[in-house]
């Protein structure tokens, strides 16, 4: 008798062992922004249209037969040292079979190379920097439009329907916002407008004080930022308390709820942003897309519906692959097909970059931004 229970509870053991290591195959999508400090209001953006894809995916249940996805989140703080050090993380697995992100061009740069090495497709939904894709790699691809589209956009706009023709020009020396400032300054110059003067400042600094008294006796029609919100918030702030009464533009990095509150409704009123494509609230093939995002959590932000493209691009690429097979998926990528998705009909150059040349122009109008026009 023992030794029957005791055969019994070894099976039992080894039976439950089994099923303990048993588990069903999953397919992984790395995403990486900066979802903690200073940026994290856009980068959870990001993370957010990504796992809204993905858990639509799992709830159709056919990206391939028998597999789950999974989402493998990495913060990368918008430093490029730990966008690197989640690359190298993202590739070592190899269940990862591509990569939303990252949020910053000078974070996207320099991982891009590891994802290539490693054959990894990488869709990023906000670096816009037109460099990243001049670097070669077969495995980058992008769904927003690039700041050599933004730069020159901005300035006509300005230029144009703001009548302004001197502006001063502030970057925070970043990939972004030095590429971005630079591509507004030569369009603006090409159409006779004069640059007061350019500086540079760095993410992080608080007081643009010394800088903004040196800027108000020139007088700028508009003061252009390249940068993120959370600079340009103060900028926008301490330009009032100064009393310079430009407006204030700049890129998709400052177009966010966030530049509102820091700055006060009252002192952001009136301030321009440009963004990398459509008002994405009046498409009508938004809409579904635009309730699930508010029902699982709250207002759709600056980079929700680009992130939400990019994960359902790559995960149509996984299904047209057959297999969870990164050369495969990279494949599909790029062979000129076109992804269905909220932001239209995506389709990759064969650097790629999305063919999608959409910019648009908001401003902040008591306490909200909204659409002016697109250009």
């Amino acid at each position: 008798m023992n030794k029957t229970v005791s055969a019994l509870s070894l099976f039992a053991i080894l039976l439950f062992a089994a099923g303990c290591s048993k588990h069903d195959p999953v397919i992984r999508i790395g995403v990486s922004a900066p979802f903690t400090g200073d940026q994290a209001s856009v980068g959870l953006t990001i993370l957010r249209g990504t796992q809204l894809a993905v858990d639509q995916a799992n709830a159709q249940g056919d990206v391939l037969p028998g597999y789950k996805i999974e989402l493998v989140q990495i913060d990368d703080s918008h430093s490029p040292t730990q966008a690197v050090a989640a690359a190298k993380k993202f590739v070592s697995d190899p269940e990862v079979i591509g990569v939303v992100g990252h949020l910053n061009s000078s974070c996207t740069k320099p991982a891009a190379q590891i994802y290539h090495n490693a054959r990894v497709a990488q869709i990023t939904p906000a670096s816009t920097n037109p460099e990243i894709s001049k670097q070669g790699f077969d495995t980058f691809f992008r769904v927003c439009a690039t700041d050599d589209l933004q730069g020159p956009k901005a300035a006509q706009f300005a230029f144009n329907e703001l009548g302004a023709r001197k502006v001063f020009i502030i970057d925070d020396k970043t990939t972004y916002g030095k590429g971005l400032s630079d591509e507004f300054a030569k369009a603006f110059i090409a159409q006779g407008g004069q640059v007061l003067g350019h500086q540079g400042i760095t993410q992080g600094d608080k007081d643009f004080t010394p800088l903004l008294t040196k800027i108000r006796p020139m007088s700028p029609d508009l003061i252009f930022f390249g940068g993120l919100y959370p600079e340009c918030s103060l900028i926008i702030k301490q330009a009032r308390d100064l009393n310079i009464k430009a407006p204030v533009m700049g890129g998709d990095g400052i177009y966010d709820v966030t530049l509102i509150r820091l700055a006060t409704p009252s002192a952001s009123e009136g301030t321009y942003a440009t963004m990398i494509g459509a008002d994405v609230k009046a498409l009508p093939q938004a809409q579904e897309f635009v309730k699930a995002y508010e029902t699982k959590f709250g207002d759709v932000g600056s980079y929700s519906a680009y992130s939400y493209d990019a994960a359902n691009i790559l995960i149509q690429a996984i299904k047209l692959a057959g297999a969870p097979d990164r050369e495969k998926v990279i494949q599909i990528l790029k062979d000129g097909r076109t992804f269905p998705g909220i932001l239209g009909q995506t389709e990759f150059d064969d650097r790629g970059d999305t063919k999608n040349k959409i910019v648009s122009v908001f401003r902040v109008r008591n306490g909200q931004w909204e659409h002016v026009r697109t250009v």
